[in-house]
């Protein structure tokens, strides 16, 4: 695997698609009307992949829409500022596009507002990502609250949040046990992790406990995993990363995308177009989260992953 250019051998997307492609598109808009695979079957449309996909996590069996909804940038500030009625009519807006995957956690400031936000969808049809942070005392209680606080029987996907050690599945056994224990319950269908350094995620890879993966990728390595920190940092070799994600995929563990937009960082229109083309050329990622504020956000979103598939 080439460390300058991991895409070159990870990822499957010439260079000259890519120059052309990103290059000629990174501030367009063509807007096209997201349309249900039964309704395309039933005109008779050809099967193109999309954004709004339902996918199947790894080997969870579990599905969830190729987009998610982040409700976390800025630890969900961004969300928080369109208010609550706003944030709500956000989440529809979304599910009315086709997005199904809805991604959340208690530390998020719209942990609290997302029972409410969903209410009126249909249940069956959503994915709800949550997170446990630190090492609750009783961990079955804050995974039942939870439940209580996202106004549901069950979580498709509980993860633990934000490990940065190597030694986190010794350190973290007694959580992983309660989560163990909150599966057979049926209060979760998958458990997971999300990390943010390199060590940390070789240790989620090596430990078979872990079903689902919330990886930070981009290729710019703004916000990634490195041997350090990697808390703000940008220019991180991308390729152990992505190493790591061939590892999952191999191991038939669901993956998942986030900071595809650099943290928020990534301002300009081919920034993201990069970073997105670069996501959708990775066959080993099932589905990528993007924290949005508003709806031009997820048009856009939905539209460079439209295209991106298209050139992949």
């Amino acid at each position: 695997m080439s460390k300058n250019n991991p895409s070159k051998d990870v990822c499957r997307i010439t260079r000259r698609q890519f120059i052309q492609t990103s290059t000629a598109l990174a501030g367009t808009a063509l807007l096209s009307p997201w349309m249900p695979p039964d309704a395309r079957a039933a005109t008779g449309a050809a099967a193109v992949r999309t954004a709004v996909d339902q996918i199947t996590l790894g080997k969870t069996g579990i599905k969830l829409s190729r987009l998610g909804f982040g409700t976390g940038s800025a630890n969900g500030s961004t969300q928080v500022s369109a208010g609550k009625d706003g944030f709500t009519d956000l989440i529809h807006y979304a599910y009315d596009q086709g997005i199904t995957y809805v991604d959340t956690a208690e530390a998020y400031h719209t942990f609290g507002w997302i029972g409410t936000a969903i209410k009126g969808l249909p249940r069956e049809k959503l994915f709800i990502q949550s997170k446990v942070d630190g090492q609750p005392e009783d961990v079955l209680r804050v995974i039942d609250s939870h439940r209580k606080t996202l106004d549901t029987d069950y979580i498709d996907s509980l993860l633990v949040h934000c490990m940065t050690g190597g030694q986190w599945t010794d350190e973290w056994k007694r959580i992983m046990d309660a989560f163990d224990q909150a599966k057979e319950k049926n209060w979760i269908r998958a458990k997971g992790v999300s990390c943010h350094t390199l060590p940390a995620l070789r240790a989620a890879v090596a430990t078979d406990w872990t079903e689902v993966h919330l990886v930070r990728v981009n290729p710019q390595g703004s916000f990634t995993d490195a041997e350090g920190d990697g808390w703000g940092s940008t220019g991180h070799d991308i390729a152990p990363v992505i190493g790591e994600i061939k590892n999952m995929r191999a191991k038939g563990r669901g993956v998942i995308g986030m900071k595809i937009c650099g943290n928020g960082t990534f301002t300009a229109p081919a920034d993201r177009e990069k970073s997105i083309r670069f996501a959708m050329s990775c066959k080993e990622i099932d589905a990528v989260v993007i924290g949005f504020k508003n709806r031009q956000e997820i048009d856009e979103a939905i539209e460079r992953i439209n295209r991106a598939l298209k050139e992949v």
